[in-house]
Formats: C-alpha cells, sequence, structure tokens
C-alpha cells in the first residue's frame, strides 16, 4: 500500500526554530532509552529517576548535572495549550506527514511502554527538514494539557534528524470506542520491565492514529523526561482519538501517573494552525 502524505500549513516563524532532542525522541519515556532512548536517555550512566518520591519530578533536576535544565530550563515541556490565546500568521510553510504501515518491536523501559520502529521511511518534513520517526509511546493521564483539560492518555510521536534535532506530534487520547490500530500491539503490551523488545506480529497503519480534524498548535519545548533538553519542536493535535475503557485500564495497570507536570509558558509562543 502507498504511503500516504499528509500536508499541514505551518508558521514561517515557527519553522525557523531549532530541535535538540525529545530523546523522548529515543528518549523520552519513549525516547532514548524516552524518548526516550526514551520520553530519557543517552548510554552514559546517569542518576535513576521516577515519577513519584524522591526521585521524582519536582527532583529531577537535583539527581544528576546532566539533568540541570529540568530545574533551571526556560522552555520546558509539558505546558496547557490555551487556546484562546494561540496565535495565528498569515505566512504559513507547509508541514508534510508522511507515514505507512510499518512493524514495530515493544519494550517496557521503566517508564513507559515504548514501540520502536524497524523502518527508515515513516518521516515529519518541517522546512524542508526531515525527521525520522524513531519511536512512539504513552503517557497516563495526558501530559499537555488543552484549556486546563486532562486527558485519559497521550501518545507521542518522536522524530530526529541525522544531526539529532527532535519534533514530538502529541496526540491527545480519550475514552471512546475501541482503538483498532493499537489492539495488535495492546494485545502484547510487557506488563514488566524488558531486557530487549518483544516483537509485533501485525504492523501497525501509523496514518490511522492521526486524528481526522488536523488543527494543530505548534511551540518550541521540551524532552518531558530527563534530561529535559530544550529546543524540540512540538505539534499537539487539538483533536483527541480514542480508546476503549479496557484498552486505558490495561495500561494503568502497567504505568499510572507516568505524566510530567505542567510546566510554566513563560513568554512562549503557542501558534494554531
Amino acid at each position: 500500500m502507498p504511503a500516504k502524505l499528509l500536508t499541514y500549513p505551518v508558521f514561517a516563524a515557527l519553522i525557523g526554530l531549532t530541535m535538540g532532542g525529545c530523546q523522548e525522541q529515543t528518549r523520552e519515556t519513549g525516547a532514548p532509552e524516552e524518548e526516550e532512548q526514551n520520553d530519557s536517555e543517552s548510554n552514559e550512566e546517569t542518576a535513576e529517576w521516577s515519577y513519584e518520591g524522591d526521585n521524582g519530578p519536582e527532583n529531577w533536576g537535583e539527581l544528576d548535572d546532566d539533568y540541570a535544565a529540568c530545574a533551571n530550563g526556560k522552555e520546558q515541556s509539558p505546558v496547557n495549550i490555551d487556546s484562546a490565546h494561540a496565535n495565528e500568521n498569515e505566512e504559513r510553510e507547509d508541514i508534510e506527514i508522511n507515514y505507512q504501515s510499518t512493524s514495530f518491536s515493544l519494550a517496557n523501559n521503566g517508564h513507559s511502554i515504548q514501540a520502536n520502529s524497524s523502518s527508515s521511511d515513516n518521516h515529519l518534513i518541517m522546512n524542508e527538514k526531515e525527521y525520522e520517526l524513531a519511536q512512539f509511546h504513552f503517557h497516563q493521564p495526558s501530559e499537555h494539557l488543552f484549556n486546563d483539560h486532562r486527558y485519559e492518555m497521550e501518545l507521542h510521536l518522536v522524530h530526529e534528524t541525522e544531526d539529532g534535532d527532535a519534533a514530538v506530534i502529541g496526540i491527545m487520547i480519550e475514552e471512546g470506542e475501541e482503538n483498532d490500530t493499537l489492539s495488535d500491539l495492546w494485545d502484547q503490551l510487557p506488563s514488566e520491565e524488558t531486557e530487549g523488545d518483544v516483537n509485533i506480529e501485525e504492523p501497525v497503519e501509523l496514518r490511522e492514529l492521526l486524528p481526522e480534524d488536523q488543527t494543530s498548535f505548534h511551540y518550541e519545548g521540551s524532552l518531558t523526561t530527563p534530561p529535559c533538553t530544550e529546543e524540540v519542536k512540538w505539534m499537539l493535535f487539538e483533536e483527541p482519538i480514542e480508546m476503549s475503557e479496557d484498552q486505558i485500564q490495561n495500561f494503568k495497570s502497567i504505568y499510572h501517573e507516568n505524566h510530567r507536570p505542567e510546566q510554566p509558558l513563560e513568554d512562549r509562543e503557542v501558534i494554531e494552525n
């Protein structure tokens, strides 16, 4: 099946921003270990962190010198998106999301469930700069808020360039119909931290994960897990997707409240597209 190309207009001003690594990326808990490779990280040995207790979000910046941005950064994520105060601009650039059916393997990295891509064919293109999809992962409840509303869950699709810049698509998840696109993956969620990945037999139709309404909000932020690296491009869809109550509960039975609290927006611009 040919890949489906989706085009989204975006602020020229936004496009000029640089990104530094959602290592949500492969770090963010999703990535490097999350980002994701976690929504975390590098191969260097760093301090253990968690979502509660002495190693929780309030203390991340004190756990390791490499985590200093978690406490001192000025462009941290997640944030509350106030749609009434988002900016619009007549000057727009195109964003292309090029996704296709792709095989993934699953890992429980101790902070979230992360799906690692086996393909290099899925891309997010901003201002002619190509970001390759590295992985996606989940948070419960959502990390970002929309007009002070927090959703049941949030999906992060983490992309990175060859030189390490990062762009993350965030999709809110609310309770509703069963999500058939994720059903095969959900049947194999690893309940314990894994040393190796679990291969998923059926490919994921990535383009089916995107909401029908393509209205989105863009801002410059950071990884949402240590080391909280900044200069990460965020693209958040306003319309949520649905998962069934059982699907949400299955994830909550493994990870409950694996989310970072809201961070100050400060003077950053949020752009509605």
